[in-house]
């Protein structure tokens, strides 16, 4: 581990020194994760990408990208695009990165099964704000969104996300 790692813990997602409440997979944390399984993926996962809207936030560091009005995540794993970022219109199964709430205002990518993605193996393993203290995800792991504006700026080429086996089940 680095000091530019996050780490889950049972606490929350410890990085840079301080300890971030958090919110989790439905499920909890698996070693074995599918996709709809409303779990959290044990394993290093680098951070890819980051994803904000421009309309409801300025840019949170330079490598952060706008998220479009037709951009989508597929979540098909019959799709040949399968956990890929697509656009509309798509005829296959998505998830729209541009939604009315605002999970998705900000978004930081990991590479859970990404970039040759194994069918079924889950996508869109995503850092995010969460929609409440305490309110489990689809496996993705949700913070309070000033949280997440905090940590934004701080991450760095080498951060990688870490969840622990000893956290699964």
């Amino acid at each position: 581990m680095t000091r530019f790692d996050m780490v889950l813990t049972r606490q929350g997602l410890r990085f840079r020194g301080r300890l971030y409440p958090c919110s989790i997979g439905r499920n909890g944390v698996t070693r074995d994760k599918r996709e709809g399984d409303g779990a959290t993926p044990v394993g290093v996962h680098r951070l890819v990408g980051m994803l904000h809207r421009p309309d409801r936030m300025a840019r949170p560091c330079d490598w952060a990208l706008p998220i479009g009005l037709r951009d989508l995540w597929s979540d098909d794993p019959r799709d040949q695009d399968y956990n890929l970022m697509v656009r509309a219109p798509y005829p296959h199964g998505h998830e729209r990165l541009r939604r009315a709430d605002p999970l998705y205002d900000l978004i930081i990518i990991t590479d859970w099964n990404w970039p040759r993605a194994e069918r079924g193996r889950g996508s869109a393993i995503f850092i995010h704000a969460w929609r409440k203290p305490g309110y489990p995800t689809a496996g993705c792991i949700a913070l309070d969104p000033g949280d997440l504006r905090r940590i934004a700026p701080l991450i760095r080429y080498e951060t990688r996300l870490i969840v622990p086996a000893s956290l699964a089940a």
